[in-house]
């Protein structure tokens, strides 16, 4: 793993892979690096428009490249069940990349009645993975990659105020979304060992990158934390850099599942793909099968 880059991704002919949020950032860069490495890529994203220009710069950059778009809005069971049951053929790898991160007034709850947040962010990848996972399971050395974050740290689990309705501050239901993520990613890994699939369980996070979460995705946090974030915006990671960790996860060989990999410098913030740890909350197997539980209540996906 030393100093590894998107120049050592194993030969992906024969894989089919499925990007959320493929459009722009991190995920762009993930769909285009398994493309020119012979990957099928389908571009699943909210704004259809923005997909085809990504598919159609993927497409230059690599002639002959295999790229399609298809609809899909994480903030919507709907969506989600769409665009599982019109996505033809099986899946290899999935990587649940999409997600927002929001500042200010609390915005509108999803049309399921979530927290924007959340829902986009954890309870929406876990939906389209079950949908996905029987596919999965026929693939082709199949994965799962969750996009976690390095704030999913600064959050212990609430299932009580999972909306954040008590109190709401953007950046904290963002912190709590990429929690509910992690201890998702990772007890999907428990379950899938524990049913014996072939389907393995990678989580990753980009540290710091200029379309993560930036300092004015922070600006509501404290005093404290706004110099924090302006102090790490002088060392935020190019998006190519920040996509490096959620590339191994879906394409190194030897990876097992519930491994974590993220950025190896300081506070994880940049630096060379190395493995990392998830909070002690997020790897709490109690946490795992009560966070299971509620996703499952919640969207009305139950698996595994």
């Amino acid at each position: 793993m030393q100093n590894w880059t998107e120049e050592q991704i194993p030969d992906q002919h024969g894989r089919r892979a499925v990007v959320t949020g493929a459009n722009s950032g991190v995920g762009r860069v993930t769909a285009l690096e398994l493309a020119r490495h012979g990957a099928a890529v389908v571009l699943a994203v909210r704004n259809v428009a923005a997909g085809e220009e990504a598919a159609g710069a993927i497409r230059r950059a690599v002639p002959g490249a295999e790229v399609e778009v298809r609809k899909v809005d994480l903030a919507s069971l709907a969506s989600i069940h769409a665009f599982a049951a019109d996505l033809p053929g099986d899946v290899d790898l999935l990587v649940n990349n999409a997600g927002v991160a929001l500042t200010g007034k609390r915005p509108p709850l999803t049309v399921d009645g979530f927290d924007q947040q959340m829902g986009t962010n954890a309870l929406g990848p876990y939906a389209l993975t079950g949908l996905l996972l029987d596919r999965l399971a026929v693939g082709k050395e199949p994965r799962v990659v969750t996009l976690s974050s390095i704030v999913h740290r600064w959050r212990n689990l609430d299932l009580d105020d999972l909306m954040s309705v008590r109190s709401y501050q953007g950046s904290r239901a963002y912190a709590i979304s990429k929690l509910v993520g992690t201890i998702l990613g990772l007890e999907l890994d428990r379950r899938l060992r524990a049913s014996g699939s072939p389907v393995i369980s990678v989580l990753a996070h980009p540290g710091m990158t200029r379309t993560n979460l930036t300092p004015r995705a922070m600006a509501d946090q404290n005093r404290f934390m706004r110099a924090l974030s302006r102090l790490t915006s002088l060392s935020v990671s190019r998006v190519e850099a920040g996509a490096r960790p959620q590339l191994y996860a879906a394409t190194a060989t030897g990876v097992r599942g519930g491994q974590f990999f993220g950025p190896r410098g300081v506070l994880e913030v940049r630096g060379p793909v190395t493995e990392v740890r998830a909070s002690a909350p997020a790897r709490d197997p109690g946490n795992g099968r009560r966070m299971w539980a509620q996703a499952a209540r919640l969207t009305g996906v139950a698996y595994l």
